[in-house]
């Protein structure tokens, strides 16, 4: 027995000295990656030669590797823009500490960028494109993707719809090249196309992708960038890259950014003390036989007031990145919380990802797999409270002593509600309850195989996915003013969408040395099935049986269909001259037989002037090339799946023809053009790349002109010809030039102090030149409608004119500079003032938008601004010409309305909706944001941990000459619009 004991001890003994042992040929390294001027690089990958072992450096530089074997190791350290380095290390310690310094490659032109398709190094290309980074995105409460590079890119405008939760933005490249169609660029996420379709019961479908989530956009402006993507390509590209993991030690970080939202301006209208004045200045004004100032109340209410609140939002993001067994991975979750200004208002949104990228057949076969999922919650408050808070009296209260009505005030006519008068704003609120539901997925799996018998040729497949669904249901109480005929409203809603997308394609990409040449082809194949599927539903009465309304069928089944063929050459030769040229065939099924299929080409070159013999050896000149292009895209968006068929409606309930004791439906037949076809766009391109001073200063100069033929326009036929007398069809032409300039300035490199600035400014011009068959110089089409008249047409699309100009009279006005009452200009000089005399006045298109931004950091510290300008837009402002008049404030409908502050400048007494008065300048500056950043870096003693907390403001001010509620309204017409809150962020941001 203790033979056996002594054996068992000495067994012991000889495990913990070989484990000992081994531990103790065991080493452990740290360190820290800077760049030239010691600022610490984040996300730098360090290797050791010849094994798994990897780690990445933290936001703080800082890097640590465990676990290696003692001796002689090499180290190799990488980043996108620095040249690779090595370290050989003897470790003979159990910790060694080993530092890097990465100097930039020549102004970072190696560094890789996403185009259609595939990927080209920077200094190659030969479309105008422009790359927009994390590190230089907008800061603060960002919920929808496209806040991230406002104002960031040149030649790209984009303004946010309003201040709801989840609201997204009217995005516009080059200024767009439609007038019905569609004008929204294309957007591509990880390769996988979005349709543009909206998704039912969410604010946008763009707030369903989480901003947290994303790593870069690519905007392809030029047709050489965007002819690869063929007859969706018009309005330009945008490629999402979302973030991926990355080889190295586990990372666990997080993010929770809390923000609390205030009215920034408020729509100036008189107080309850100002109306009564008006009515005191107009004693003989009366209703009924009695003076009208006995309808006002005796309250002193800010409806604005009462219907914003301020707002508190949360939103926290949790991610999981690394690579388990030499597999790249990235888990990510998110949570929203943003209440709204507009009281009862709400958008949550849960968000998921996963991103993998392993790799097989000793990295010959490329994986790369990302899913995305959302589920949103939404109540969405009645907008159209917006419009009466500015509207309703205030000197009435809000409540009164009387249930009916929900014991909100109302304007009563004899013993029942007055038809004709606006509703409490508070009560549209709060009486009607509107939810929303969506889920939704996106994703793809991503396969490239580099064939071992020919590594230069690839085989790239990729099949992706986006799927949705939304529910709704609205209710109405039976005694709210709202729907108090009806007895109230119950509704229901549903929708889903399946977009599904297949695309395989072969790259060979090979770099013949003995002739100073590089070859790159590509050649693929796509196919895009998108489906909606809507559901009808029953419209009740608040009572939930009393039927409003019977849909004439259950469902119906939206869906179109794109095949494409697609091939791409770029020839490279002496790295200094650069020819691409692209192809894309699409077959849309929107089209019939014989106009389905579209042609699409380009062709650019690029040459490197930097690699000449005459300016290589140039200390100051780090870039210089020239980029001509020419190509065709097409729009195939914005238009209806099936305008080019002969098809039938059902008509609406209300219409049945009775016959006997039954009623029938009936189907009538629909106006179609069978010769629809593609609106193509012909796009000439010249650019100037440049840099100094070793990439200090760079930047970038491009002029472009658009020709747009076969535009959508809706013409008068001969009555008889077809089932309308107006038809859509394909007439008209425009042409759009401009130019865009962008400049990027290191002021500052030192080892404590940094200072950067950014700067970007484009001008557009567009132009209708044909809008009819028979080219008529005076033709023009209606292109929107104002509030207030019936029928009142206030832009319109002319020949020579910018799309959407306003079409108004010219104000004439007294010697002290108030207009006078329906005195206008005779433009023709025909001695009578009428419709003749209308003239196109200015448009909402600015001529030239403006982006600044810049960054100071000194220490841990760092401080950053955005500011954007919009110069030579217009707004019509529809608030006063509605509101502004007297007959408005005293209706003769036996009702009081309040007035924007306006009254006073024109003491109108009837509308003057034609008035080009009413058309303001609204060029403005507004600063977007302005944020403070403490790295506090390492937090846990011996961990490779930071800390970085941020405060800031958004919506900080905005300068400008316009007196409304804010200048920049996308429609041009200043209405209802939803206030865009000024915003104060807190953020803390954690890594492990």
């Amino acid at each position: 027995m203790k033979i056996l004991y002594l054996r068992s001890s000495m067994l012991l003994m000889l495990c913990f000295v070989g484990i000992f042992s081994a531990y103790a040929q065991l080493s452990s390294i740290n360190g820290l990656v800077v760049d030239e001027i010691n600022h610490p690089i984040a996300g730098a990958v360090i290797r050791v030669a010849g094994t798994k072992q990897a780690s990445r450096t933290g936001s703080d530089g800082k890097y640590a590797l465990n676990g290696i074997k003692k001796g002689q190791i090499t180290l190799l350290v990488s980043f996108v823009g620095y040249a690779p380095q090595k370290n050989i290390v003897n470790l003979s310690q159990e910790v060694t500490e080993v530092n890097f310094k990465l100097q930039r490659t020549e102004e970072v032109l190696n560094e890789v960028v996403v185009i259609g398709y595939g990927t080209q190094k920077k200094q190659d290309l030969t479309g105008s494109i422009t790359t927009v980074t994390t590190k230089d995105f907008q800061k603060g409460t960002i919920t929808t993707p496209e806040q991230l590079i406002q104002g960031k890119v040149a030649g790209v405008n984009i303004v946010s719809n309003g201040g709801q939760p989840g609201s997204g933005s009217m995005i516009r490249i080059r200024g767009g090249a439609s007038l019905n169609a569609s004008n929204d660029p294309l957007i591509v996420i990880d390769g996988v196309p979005l349709s543009g379709n909206g998704i039912n019961n969410a604010p946008n479908p763009l707030a369903l992708i989480n901003p947290a989530d994303i790593a870069s956009f690519t905007v392809l402006k030029d047709a050489n960038a965007t002819a690869i993507y063929g007859s969706r390509a018009s309005n330009g590209v945008i490629l999402i890259t979302t973030k991926r993991g990355a080889l190295g030690k586990p990372m666990i970080e997080f993010n929770t950014n809390n923000s609390y939202s205030t009215i920034a301006k408020k729509v100036d209208v008189l107080s309850a003390d100002e109306i009564r004045a008006y009515f005191d200045a107009h004693p003989n004004a009366t209703y009924a036989n009695a003076p009208f100032k006995n309808l006002l109340g005796n309250a002193h209410t800010d409806w604005q007031d009462e219907i914003y609140e301020n707002a508190f939002s949360t939103d926290n993001n949790l991610t999981f990145s690394g690579a388990f067994k030499g597999i790249p991975y990235r888990l990510s979750g998110g949570y929203l919380d943003q209440k709204g200004m507009l009281i009862t208002d709400r958008f949550k949104r849960t968000t998921g990802g996963l991103a993998i990228q392993p790799k097989l057949f000793d990295g010959h076969l490329k994986i790369d797999l990302n899913l995305k999922g959302t589920l949103t919650k939404a109540h969405f408050a009645n907008q159209g409270a917006i419009a009466n808070a500015i509207q309703f009296d205030p000197t009435q209260a809000v409540r009164t002593d009387n249930d009916q009505y929900g014991g909100y005030f109302e304007w009563i006519a004899g013993e029942v509600l007055n038809r004709n008068a606006a509703r409490n704003p508070v009560a549209m609120i709060l009486m009607q309850d509107n939810n929303g539901k969506t889920k939704r997925s996106f994703g793809n799996v991503q396969l490239d195989y580099s064939f071992h018998f020919l590594p230069e040729l690839h085989a790239n497949l990729n099949l992706g996915y986006d799927v949705s669904s939304g529910r709704g249901n609205i209710f109405v109480p039976a005694n709210a003013a709202l729907n108090f005929a009806s007895a109230g409203f119950l509704n229901e809603s549903h929708s889903t969408q399946n977009n599904q997308v297949a695309e395989f394609y072969l790259n060979y990409a090979k770099n013949l040395e003995s002739i100073k040449s590089k070859v790159d082809l590509t050649a693929g194949y796509g196919y895009y099935d998108n489906k909606t599927t809507n559901y009808n539903f029953k419209n009740y009465s608040a009572d939930g049986t009393t039927v409003q309304f019977t849909p004439a069928f259950p469902f119906n089944i939206p869906r179109n269909k794109l095949l494409s063929y697609y091939g791409r050459l770029v020839y490279t030769f002496a790295d200094k001259y650069i020819l691409s040229s692209t192809m894309r065939a699409d077959a849309s099924s929107r089209f019939s037989e014989k106009n389905r299929w579209g042609y699409f080409p380009s062709v650019g070159f690029t040459w490197r002037l930097k690699e000449e013999n005459f300016l290589r050896k140039s200390d100051y000149l780090s870039d210089l090339k020239i980029r001509l292009s020419y190509g065709q895209t097409g729009n195939k968006d914005g238009i209806g799946d099936y305008n080019y068929l002969a098809k039938y409606y059902l008509n609406a309930p209300a219409g049945q023809y009775q016959i006997g004791d039954r009623f029938y439906d009936y189907y009538s037949p629909s106006d179609y053009d069978p010769d629809l076809t593609w609106e193509s766009t012909t796009n000439y391109n010249a650019g100037l790349d440049f840099g100094f001073l070793d990439g200090r200063i760079s930047g970038s100069l491009d002029v472009y002109n658009k020709r747009t033929k076969n535009l959508l326009s809706s013409i008068d036929i001969p009555s008889g010809t077809n089932f309308n007398n107006i038809l859509l069809t394909n007439v008209g032409n425009m042409k759009v030039k401009g130019a865009e300039f962008s400049i990027n300035l290191d002021l500052l490199q030192r080892k404590e102090l940094n200072w950067t600035i950014g700067f970007n400014a484009s001008y557009n011009k567009r132009e209708v030149t044909n809008l009819s068959l028979n080219p008529d110089p005076r033709f023009k089409i209606s292109a929107g409608t104002i509030t207030g008249g019936t029928g009142v047409n206030i832009k319109y699309n002319g020949i020579g004119k910018t799309p959407q100009s306003f079409f108004v009279y010219k104000q004439i006005y007294d010697q002290n500079g108030k207009p006078l009452e329906n005195v206008y200009a005779d433009i023709n000089h025909d001695g009578v003032v009428n419709t003749d005399d209308q003239y196109f006045y200015k448009s909402p298109d600015p001529a030239f938008t403006l982006g600044f931004s810049t960054s100071f950091n000194f220490r841990r510290w760092t401080v950053s601004t955005v500011l954007r300008s919009n110069i030579g837009n217009y707004v019509y402002d529809n608030v006063s010409s509605n509101f502004a008049v007297q007959n408005s404030i005293m209706s003769s409908q036996g009702f009081v309305n309040n007035a924007s502050r306006d009254i006073f400048n024109t003491q109108f007494i009837s509308n003057q909706y034609l008035s080009d008065y009413y058309v303001k300048n609204a060029s403005f500056l507004k600063m977007d944001n302005l944020t403070l950043v403490f790295d506090a870096g390492k937090i846990i003693k011996g961990q490779s941990s930071n800390l970085r907390i941020s405060a800031g403001c958004q919506n900080v001010f905005v300068i400008t000459k316009y007196k409304g509620l804010d200048p920049e309204v996308f429609s041009g017409v200043d209405f209802n619009l939803y206030p865009r809150p000024r915003i104060y962020n807190l953020g803390l941001s954690v890594g492990f």
